[in-house]
Order: C-alpha cells, then structure tokens, then sequence
C-alpha cells in the first residue's frame, strides 16, 4: 500500500475576468465541481468564490497530476454553465490557472481563507489576489501574460 497525500489551493478566473458567476446560483456551480472532483477520486475541502474566480482546496489521488484535474474541471464546469440558464453571461474560463500544495496542517486556514471570499473581495482585488499568490510562492510574474486571455 502507497500513501499519498497531494493537497492543492486552486484559483482561476472567469474569461477576462467577467463577473458571469452570479452569487444567488454559485452554489450550484460549487456542487457541480464538487461532482466532477468526486468521480476523479478526490476529495474536496471547501470550494468558494467570487463572480469572476473560483477557489478550490482539494488533495488530489495519486494517479491524477494536477494540470489533468484542472483541465477536467474548467471543460466540464464550462460546458455546464453554458447550458444553464443561470449562467447566462458565462463565456468560458480565463487561459491561467494557480495550483499550489499545501501541508495539511494548513488545510483549516485554507478553508477559513475561502469561506471569507466576500469580505476579502472588500479591499483586494482578484489582481491583486492572484499576483500576491503568485509571488508568495516563488514564482515571478511575467507580465506579457498575467492575466490575459488574449496570447
């Protein structure tokens, strides 16, 4: 028997970051993803947002690499929402995506980070958010494509 443990805080955005996630039906949009993480063995944490980005913390099977998980849930999810009626404005998902591995010990304050979404959202933009993630975790911002849709 393997033990393994691949915990994930992923962030992406809506295409061009298009508030098309209304916050009256974003819970469906969470039970959706959390099917889709489900049938791919994983187990989710907590899933939460704003009308332009989506938050996922989720450990991830052993046999899935995270770039496979994300592909699954951003072509799923949008194929869902475009069919739904309370998603009328939904274009897509933004090109980028941000995948960092946490210890378990952080789990809880992850989740605390994710149910505050709303009053973070207050005094930071997804921006800002996003580019602080980024650099927090050793990767420089390469500006000819933060944030882009267009390359």
């Amino acid at each position: 028997m393997s033990y393994t443990t691949s915990n994930f805080h992923i962030v992406f955005r809506t295409y061009r970051s298009e508030r098309t996630i209304p916050i009256e039906h974003e819970k469906e949009l969470y039970a959706y993803i959390y099917g889709i993480a489900k049938n791919l063995h994983c187990q989710t944490y907590r899933i939460g947002g704003m009308p332009d980005h989506i938050h996922i913390l989720v450990s991830l099977p052993s046999n899935l690499s995270l770039a496979a998980f994300v592909q699954r849930v951003k072509t799923d999810s949008s194929k869902w929402l475009k069919l739904n009626p309370h998603f009328p404005a939904f274009r897509g998902w933004g090109r980028e995506y941000a995948g960092f591995s946490y210890s378990w010990k952080d789990r809880n304050n992850i989740i605390n980070y994710i149910i505050q979404q709303k009053e973070h959202h207050r005094v930071t933009t997804f921006a800002e958010e996003y580019r602080a993630f980024v650099e927090e975790n050793g990767i420089v911002v390469d500006e000819r494509y933060f944030l882009r849709d267009d390359v």
